[in-house]
């Protein structure tokens, strides 16, 4: 992705009336006038110019209230002060081991990223994902029919348990060991439910504005919860928000990866995660992604839509070599593997409709192999400072 490109690193979320945010004709009426600017196909149906990528949309995140915060507890956890849940060391191992398999059900990408880290983190990233799965499975799992919004609440309300140090279950113990490890901030955690709620009502994306909202809630937070596990680099010289910036856009670029992935999967439960607006722009429509057909307005759209989640990873690159060295190798691990589900999608025509990219073994040692080799290297902007 070209380097050139002008962006402002506060990147996008709500703040505290966001449901009514999200809801608001202003909203959308501002986020059109503001969003990215691209052509519509012509009534010869000529393909439009490419989408503009180096948008952000500009609303306030409170990520310095997360970073103040987190950085409050970090501090308490240097002198010992954080708190400290007493359990079962046996139950906990065990507890730790179910979320390892839940991870590695899940989640293999992720999960062989953490295989290159330390018990410690291992336990903590376990942990966090397996937390995160299970509300998943309440809106997007077999039984999601049969669960209203009611059960998200009691979810939310069993996160504050679990912060509080009182776990209902063996699962919320390991997270509740973790947050006391860590010091972790509860916020990005009641923001991920309430980006599972979305799930439950919304299913389509007027535009770009909206889809990084959800982007955001259901994965940019889990980037938030992970910096204190990966820690920050004790020589780095750029501030603490910008770090939590980078792990916004990780897990941004993420989320929007999976969307590209997931079309057509998506598709069969009556899903788009795809900007509605820049559908059309493309001479394209919801009945286009139903039909299944790899057109080639289809495939000039996905190669926007392609390069949108890169630049994100892009982002995030300078982010990986400001946290604690032995995260490196797993960071640059996971960003590679995820990388090319794209260069996967690409392989196969932009077909993303009736196939589903993944990335083989073989190359998946390859990949792991030349992150070991950046996560050796150092950025030519930490050799001036």
């Amino acid at each position: 992705m070209c380097s050139s490109f002008s962006v402002s690193t506060n990147p996008c979320s709500y703040g505290a009336n966001n449901a009514r945010f999200l809801h608001s004709k202003s909203f959308v009426t501002r986020t059109r006038a503001q969003g990215i600017r691209a052509h519509k196909c012509s009534s010869s149906g000529a393909i439009p110019r490419p989408l503009i990528k180096e948008f952000i949309p500009r609303t306030d995140l409170l990520v310095h209230e997360i970073v103040e915060r987190q950085s409050q507890a970090n501090n308490l956890a240097k002198q010992d002060a954080c708190r400290r849940v007493e359990m079962n060391l046996t139950l906990l191992e065990e507890a730790y081991k179910r979320c390892r398999n839940i991870c590695a059900e899940y989640a293999r990408t992720y999960y062989l990223a953490s295989l290159l880290m330390t018990e410690e983190r291992q336990k903590a990233i376990w942990a966090i994902y397996a937390w995160g799965t299970r509300i998943d499975e309440m809106v997007d799992g077999p039984n999601a029919v049969y669960m209203g919004t009611s059960l998200l609440d009691r979810w939310e309300e069993r996160l504050q348990d679990i912060f509080d140090g009182r776990p209902y279950d063996m699962l919320d113990a390991a997270l509740t060991d973790t947050v006391s490890n860590f010091c972790l901030d509860i916020k990005p955690f009641k923001e991920m439910i309430e980006g599972m709620r979305m799930d439950t009502w919304k299913s389509r994306y007027e535009n770009f504005q909206e889809l990084y909202l959800y982007c955001y809630y259901v994965a940019g937070t889990a980037g938030i919860m992970t910096v204190p596990v990966m820690g920050i680099a004790p020589e780095s010289s750029v501030s603490t928000k910008s770090i939590y910036n980078a792990a916004i856009h990780f897990g941004i670029a993420n989320q929007l990866t999976n969307i590209l992935r997931d079309v057509g999967e998506d598709a069969w439960i009556g899903r788009i995660y795809l900007p509605q607006d820049e559908l059309e722009q493309f001479g394209l429509s919801d009945e286009d992604v139903f039909a299944r057909k790899v057109t080639d307005n289809w495939r000039e759209f996905m190669k926007e839509q392609i390069a949108r989640a890169r630049f994100y990873y892009n982002l995030v690159e300078q982010g990986i070599s400001r946290l604690d060295k032995a995260s490196h190798w797993p960071l640059w691990s996971s960003l590679l593997l995820y990388q090319n589900i794209l260069d996967a999608i690409e392989e196969n025509d932009y077909d993303n409709l009736t196939k589903r990219a993944y990335v083989g073994k073989t190359k998946k040692l390859i990949i792991l192999s030349h992150a070991y080799k950046k996560a050796q290297s150092v950025p030519s902007s930490l050799l001036f400072h």
